[in-house]
């Protein structure tokens, strides 16, 4: 798997990291040992970063990780949690008292007196605009308290903030076959300040893999804080026809296009890959099956120009009307 470099950090990151939203949120799902064995497949695979949150069960996800690293000390994992969502997402709760809160509980679950990665989780923009919310970021870093800080962040106009501040190691963003806005001027942007960029959900919520997370009469899913911080879903603002038929010809062109035997899935994940200035996925992996299936999309050869360009013309034609002007 190859490395990129994360410059803040001072060390290569593998291009493909693991996140463990499904780890936490499940509420019982995926047990302890599922989840450590998934966990070890994925640095088996070469993961090095791992990605969690405060409130992904609650606390589950991290003390997941926190139990891992214990169990695995010489694993070398880039350790990411994120913040901010414990309270309503409002200026007011991005406080020192709060944010430092916040922090002892991460690093208790954790198990780490150091976080390598804070990032803020999903903020308001007035949050990502308050000098004083920058100001307890670095205070946190002189402390010895986190090596780095970023964001997560909800629309290209936040990351393009956060991009702006000169301490800002990182941010997060979807971006994947069906969302290409981050590509015009985020992404950019990060390169030329040397900012990692993180993807998160990599795959197109479930389009290309028949498992969107609806419930059984069609909704969006029922309301979790860990689940509900994106400002929308793809599935929100695309026509479930117009989906479906772009998951069809994307499908299509894979089996056009693409070496035999390659899933769409993983066709994706390397789309994402081939994009310059992407730092590392995350998929998620609720089995070390998926872990591996993940992995090895980072072992494919870079798609063709052709592929590439047809990607383009589907997102032109199907997607781009719907979403772009979204995030």
């Amino acid at each position: 798997m190859d490395d990129r470099p994360f410059t803040t950090l001072g060390r290569q990151i593998r291009v493909v990291g693991t996140g463990t939203w499904q780890l936490g949120v499940d509420q019982g799902e995926v047990g302890l040992d599922e989840a450590a064995g998934t966990l070890s497949c994925a640095c088996q695979t070469g993961v090095n970063l791992v990605e969690t949150a405060d409130v992904y069960g609650d606390g589950r996800s991290e003390r997941f990780v926190g139990r891992f690293l214990a169990e695995h000390p010489g694993a070398g994992l880039a350790v990411v949690t994120k913040t901010g969502r414990r309270l309503p997402p409002t200026p007011e709760s991005y406080s020192r008292d709060n944010l430092l809160s916040w922090n002892d509980r991460s690093r208790e679950n954790l198990g780490v007196e150091t976080i390598d990665l804070a990032q803020m989780h999903s903020p308001p923009s007035k949050v990502i605009e308050a000098p004083r919310v920058w100001e307890v970021l670095d205070n946190m870093v002189d402390e010895g308290r986190i090596r780095a800080y970023g964001v997560s962040a909800e629309t290209c106009e936040q990351a393009l903030q956060a991009i702006g501040h000169p301490g800002c190691a990182s941010v997060e963003i979807i971006i994947n076959v069906f969302r290409h806005k981050p590509l015009e001027e985020v992404v950019p942007a990060a390169r030329e300040t040397g900012t990692a960029v993180l993807v998160r959900v990599p795959l197109p919520e479930g389009l290309l893999s028949h498992n969107r997370r609806r419930s059984t009469d069609g909704t969006p899913p029922r309301f979790d804080p860990a689940a509900a911080v994106d400002a929308g879903r793809i599935f929100t603002v695309v026509p479930e026809d117009v989906g479906a038929q772009a998951a069809r010809e994307f499908a299509g062109l894979c089996r056009e296009l693409v070496p035999e035997h390659v899933h769409p899935v993983q066709v994706a994940l390397r789309w994402v890959l081939d994009q310059e200035g992407i730092t590392c996925i995350l998929p998620e992996a609720r089995s070390p099956h998926q872990a591996r299936f993940n992995a090895r999309a980072a072992a494919l050869p870079p798609l063709s120009r052709d592929m590439h360009a047809a990607v383009t013309d589907l997102y032109d034609r199907l997607i781009r009307m719907h979403v772009h002007n979204h995030w």
